[in-house]
């Protein structure tokens, strides 16, 4: 048979699912290679993470027998069989990626929040799915994709893992504050980062002690390696979203705002987000009042909410 893939969302960041089927259909003996318009396929996948919010699905098939759709941007859905979750990612398909490990040790989070949808596709329950080999051969960085994987019980065996690995590891959707233990910061302070990343998306949630329990800790001494990514647009008010960035300037980590439904939020929001992500602006202009396009927005009589 002869396979097609598409990645709806672009080609910018490696799609895992597709990595997999096309590994699985490989080992059928199938000829496998991303979607042509002018051939046929006898199956076409198409593959998608993010919603329309940001990634329109504009691509019509009409030269396969089967065009089968999936992925979070589509809804909730089947997850692939366990023959195919479990295979090796075939990282031939995006060769510029080559030197990068993608993949999922646990699955799940219990914290049910309601801008995220990985409890409702996963599980309220973090819980180990894979041990590194299975995505893993000795690649010099490794990009974990977990939501939660201090909330699984294995946790720690995980970390070993990593730590053993000696790849740079990115836990590129972030740790979870509220579970650091003396024993589990250990255990991160073995494995090679680049960065930690945490998060603080409920304002009327106070973590600031668990932050500085976890510099207590950590031997990560570089306050730019410690980012805290910041939700707003999600029932924050302006003020509470100052709050957080500055709060945890002063304590020593690097906020990073991220805009829920950007195209909603207001005016002042997107300064922030512009003033607080470039970091040469964030510490050279080291109170937000002071940024120009603030002044500018203020002076036109602008409400900050």
């Amino acid at each position: 048979m002869r396979i097609g893939l598409i990645d709806v969302d672009s080609h910018n960041f490696p799609n895992l699912c597709l990595m997999k089927l096309s590994a699985y259909h490989k080992a059928q003996g199938h000829q496998v290679c991303f979607w042509n318009p002018l051939f046929y396929f006898d199956v076409v996948y198409k593959s998608r993470v993010f919603t329309d919010t940001y990634s329109k699905d504009s691509i019509t098939v009409r030269n396969a027998g089967q065009v089968i759709k999936g992925g979070t941007g589509y809804g909730p859905g089947p997850d692939l069989p366990d023959e195919i979750e479990h295979s090796y990612p075939d990282y031939s398909l995006y060769p510029q990626y080559s030197e990068t490990a993608y993949g999922f040790l646990s699955r799940g989070c219990p914290r049910g929040c309601g801008f995220c949808i990985v409890g409702g596709k996963e599980g309220r329950k973090s819980r180990k799915v894979a041990d590194l080999s299975e995505f893993w051969r000795g690649q010099r960085e490794i990009k974990l994709m977990d939501a939660n994987l201090l909330a699984c019980p294995d946790h720690e065996s995980l970390l070993l893992q990593l730590a053993g690995s000696r790849a740079l590891v990115d836990f590129s959707q972030g740790l979870d504050i509220r579970l650091i233990t003396r024993d589990n910061v250990a255990l991160l302070n073995q494995v090679r980062t680049k960065a930690v990343h945490f998060a603080w998306d409920n304002p009327d949630e106070d973590l600031t002690r668990y932050f500085r329990q976890f510099l207590e800790w950590t031997s990560i001494r570089n306050p730019r390696l410690r980012r805290v990514y910041l939700l707003t647009n999600y029932g924050s008010t302006h003020e509470q979203d100052l709050y957080r960035v500055e709060t945890l300037r002063q304590m020593g980590f690097d906020p990073y705002v991220m805009i829920y439904e950007r195209p909603t939020a207001p005016p002042i929001t997107r300064h922030l987000q512009r003033w607080v992500n470039n970091k040469r602006l964030f510490y050279a202009i080291p109170s937000f009042s002071d940024y120009e396009p603030v002044k500018k927005l203020l002076g036109g009589g602008m409400e900050m909410r």
